[in-house]
Order: C-alpha cells, then structure tokens, then sequence
C-alpha cells in the first residue's frame, strides 16, 4: 500500500497538470459512471493529500477523494509537466529512486551529486528529472512494475484505456486513468470535511506544535501497542509498514511498548523523526531512512533497495548496530522488523 510521502507526490503531479483547468471525466469501466457525470466540465481547484488519501476540488464545490489501497494505480499520459521533484527519466512515481531538481544538484547533506546517472537494480535513475512537458506515459503507485516509454507513447490522444478504469481524468494534454482503487467517491464539502476529521496529523500539511501535541495526546491515552498506534491513520496520517519499522528502529522504542508507557519527550522525537523521513520521502520519491551516508554509500542505497532501511526486509540478518538478528514477526496482520536487542 502507498506510504503518505507517495500520494503526496502522485498529488503534486495533479497540481502541476490539472489544477486551473477544464477537466472531462468518464468511466470507462462504468463504475464510477454517476460520480463522473458530477464532476466532468468543472475546472479542477485544488489538489490535496493528507496521508495515505488524496482529495481533488472541483469549482463546482464537489470533490473526488480516491484512496489507492493495496492494488490501485494512477496512469498518466501526454504532455506531462513532471513535478521538478518527482520527475525521473524512467518516470515511475512511488517509492522510487528519484532525486529531484529542486535539491540543487545535491544530496540532502549537501554532497554535489551532478554528475552521472545512478540506476539502481530496476533501472531507475536517481539523479535526473524531467523539466518540461514531454510526450509519455507513467504509471504512478507503489510496488508497480516500472513502465514509462521513451517518447511518444501513442499516435493519438488521448490513448485507448487499457484495463479496468474506474476513472479517467482528460484535459487537453493530459490524461490520468485510475485502476483498482480501494476507494473513489464523489464527496461535498462537509463529508470532505468529516473525513479529514477522521484522520490523524500529517506533518506534510500541518508540521505545527498544536499538530505535534494532538499526536503526543493521542498516544499517551491508549494502552494499545505503539507498533499497532502508528499505522492507525486516525492517530497519525501516513505512515504505513516500512515507516513503522524504521521510525521504531530509529528512536530504539519496543513495538509492543503501550502508548501510554511512552514519555511525551519520546513521542515528540518521535513525531520530529516522521516529518524528517516524511520530507525525504517526498523529496526524492523513496524511503530513505538511513542517515549519515557518505556519497559511496548514498550511492549504493541508490542502486539497491536494501541499503537504504535499518530493519526492514532485513529478518534473520545482524543489526546494522548491534549485531542481534534482525526479528520478523506478525502485528496487526502486517510483517514488524524490529531488532530485539536495541529495541528492548
């Protein structure tokens, strides 16, 4: 399932291509064929995503809020106007390698990082971006097989929709199709509203201290498994299982420690350390979790997935600290990573 700094990117990509203009809607599929007829020929306002949810405004007040979940998928095609930190030349957007344009030629620690292309082992690259409207097609969710073609994709447009599309989004120049959703729904602003009211702080949107006290207060009132708290989006917003296991690993805290039995100065550090991961990830399309990297090893995290995490994928292998094994269980029907030495 996408983590919140990819819908924070997949949002980015329809503010830069569809927001201020007329948007045709349709349901090729048919599903969404009475939600489509509500907002098609409406000029799209507003492009928004609070964790793992994404919500777009039409100017006729209505809004369409589309939560991926585990399957779904947004394609683009056309002229498409890549975001100056999402854009890479192989073009999936997710968890991906991607560093953007806006880092100036640097890594996040300053280390100047202009010169070749690095690929890692799907062939994607790290290091160069798309900064101009360009003729293609990109397929933006998580754990998706990579897939962008090199130039023009098709002899019309828009294409012919491929799958199962419960809907598509089409301006002049640019289409979005969207496959397997667990949720698209037409929403008014009150239901919109009362949604968001459901879901916990996102540091993307609001990174304030009444922002970090709801998260602070929310934990310290449940008996429930810190492990179990942190993927529940009504306590924070965003964060999905590789999070989890890293931001854990990354403040030394148990994952079966109670909420309650966590000082207010270990959760803030704790809320600290998700806007920090979260920015990464939104900043170069990937997961980074592991800090400190010298440009050898940035570099190879860049070409492989697995020197990038502290714990996660990483069962039955020494901790990068202490040497302890790597401990893989079960927590809410989803894989925990945990060291049980530095995490005790």
């Amino acid at each position: 399932m996408p983590e919140g700094h990819s819908v924070h990117r997949i949002t980015r990509q329809f503010a830069r291509n569809f927001v201020g203009r007329t948007v045709l809607l349709s349901s090729p599929q048919g599903r969404f064929a009475a939600g489509a007829e509500q907002l098609t020929g409406h000029v799209m306002t507003d492009a928004r995503a609070v964790g793992k949810q994404m919500f777009l405004e039409f100017d006729n007040g209505l809004w369409l809020r589309v939560h991926l979940g585990m399957y779904g998928a947004w394609d683009f095609a056309g002229d498409i106007v890549m975001d100056a930190t999402i854009a890479a030349s192989n073009g999936r957007m997710g968890q991906t390698n991607q560093r953007g344009t806006d880092l100036a030629g640097t890594d996040l620690a300053g280390t100047d990082l202009s010169g070749d292309a690095v690929l890692d082992s799907a062939g994607e690259n790290s290091l160069h971006s798309i900064g101009a409207p360009r003729r293609t097609r990109v397929r933006m969710a998580e754990q998706e097989t990579l897939r962008q073609a090199q130039g023009p994709t098709e002899d019309t447009f828009p294409p012919e929709p491929v799958g199962q599309v419960r809907v598509r989004l089409l301006t002049e120049t640019v289409s979005a199709d969207l496959r397997g959703p667990t949720a698209c729904e037409v929403l008014d602003p009150a239901q919109v509203d009362a949604v968001m009211h459901r879901l916990g702080p996102d540091p993307q949107l609001d990174d304030t201290p009444e922002a970090e006290q709801r998260f602070v207060d929310t934990v310290r009132k449940k008996p429930t498994r810190i492990g179990m708290l942190l993927m529940d989006q009504s306590v924070v917003s965003g964060i999905g299982n590789v999070y989890r296991a890293e931001l854990l690993f990354r403040a030394r805290i148990n994952p079966h420690a109670p909420g309650k039995s966590l000082s207010d100065d270990t959760l803030r550090a704790l809320w600290r350390d998700w806007a920090h991961l979260l920015a990464i990830g939104v900043n170069t399309g990937q997961m980074m979790t592991m800090d400190d990297l010298d440009e050898t090893d940035y570099r190879l995290a860049m070409k492989n997935r697995a020197d990038r995490h502290w714990v996660y994928k990483r069962e039955g292998l020494p901790c990068r600290v202490c040497g302890t094994h790597i401990t893989l269980e079960e927590m809410g029907a989803r894989k925990l990573y945990y060291c049980p030495s530095c995490q005790a």
